[in-house]
């Protein structure tokens, strides 16, 4: 299958490797279908890519490589929705929100991309915790100097 993407042009995907987001992304429910490709070599950085909207794709990365001690209990109707079976299935993705220069981009801890890699059911998760908001700098503020 062929599609149009934001960041990588025309690009040939697997059909097998696309996320069902059933009730769409928080703003934009009408788009239910994604793709995750790779925007860093290092697979620091990702792009959830609508399969049917070419201008709409989020940067996502793994909240841990930045958060060491992000945590959090997903409810069990997002469990059973997701269909999720075992820990090892549960893909965990932060939003970013890509500030200039880039080290001011900050991540939505609030709001995670939770994917089942087994079945491809993805969600994106609104927590109801108050110590994670929705811009989270993922980069260390330099301490002040003098």
């Amino acid at each position: 299958m062929n599609i149009d993407t934001k960041y990588h042009g025309s690009l040939e995907i697997n059909s097998n490797e696309i996320l069902n987001f059933e009730k769409g992304i928080p703003g934009f429910l009408e788009e239910k279908k994604f793709i995750l490709l790779p925007l860093s070599d290092d697979d620091t950085f990702s792009v959830l890519q609508s399969v049917t909207t070419s201008e709409l794709a989020f940067v996502l990365t793994s909240p841990f490589n930045f958060f060491k001690d992000y945590d959090f209990k997903l409810e069990d109707q997002v469990i059973e929705e997701l269909e999720l079976e075992s820990e090892e299935d549960v893909l965990v993705y932060s939003i970013l929100t890509v500030q200039d220069p880039f080290n001011k981009t900050t991540a939505n801890l609030q709001a995670p991309v939770i994917i089942n890699a087994k079945n491809q059911k993805a969600k994106q998760v609104i927590l109801h915790n108050e110590q994670f908001n929705t811009k989270h700098p993922i980069f260390e503020k330099p301490e002040a100097k003098g």
